[in-house]
C-alpha cells in the first residue's frame, strides 16, 4: 500500500502552521512548523495586521515543513487549508497560498473546517 501524504495549511488566527501528515507508520506528523503573532500585552491582534504577518512567515515555513518531513513537493499527494471559521485576511493567506501551489505543483485541495 502506497503512503498519503499531504500538505495543510492552517491560519485562523494569529497562529500559522505548516502541516505534512501521512496516513501511515507510527508518527504520522512528519512535520508542522510554527510562527505566532504576537501583539504587545493587552493590544489584541487585527486582522490586516495578522494576514500580513502569515503573508510574511507562509512560504517560509512550506520550505521548513518540507525540509524538517523529508520530502520534496513530488511527494505531496494533495494539499490542504482552512476554509473557517476565522478571521477573513488570515484565512485567505493560507487559502491562496494552497491555491497557487496546487497549480504549481498539480495537486487536488482539500478546505478543512477548523
Amino acid at each position: 500500500a502506497t503512503m498519503v501524504v499531504i500538505l495543510g495549511i492552517e491560519g485562523s488566527a494569529n497562529k500559522l502552521g505548516v502541516g505534512i501528515v501521512t496516513d501511515k507508520g507510527e508518527d504520522p506528523i512528519l512535520s508542522n512548523p510554527r510562527h505566532t503573532y504576537v501583539t504587545p500585552p493587552g493590544t489584541g491582534f487585527l486582522p490586516r495586521e495578522t494576514a500580513e504577518h502569515h503573508r510574511e512567515h507562509v512560504i517560509g515555513l512550506v520550505k521548513q515543513a518540507l525540509k524538517e518531513a523529508k520530502i520534496e513537493p513530488k511527494d505531496v499527494d494533495a494539499l490542504a487549508y482552512t476554509k473557517g471559521p476565522g478571521m477573513g485576511a488570515p484565512l485567505q493567506v493560507g487559502a491562496l497560498v494552497i491555491r497557487t501551489l496546487s497549480i504549481l505543483w498539480n495537486k487536488p485541495i482539500i478546505g478543512v473546517n477548523h
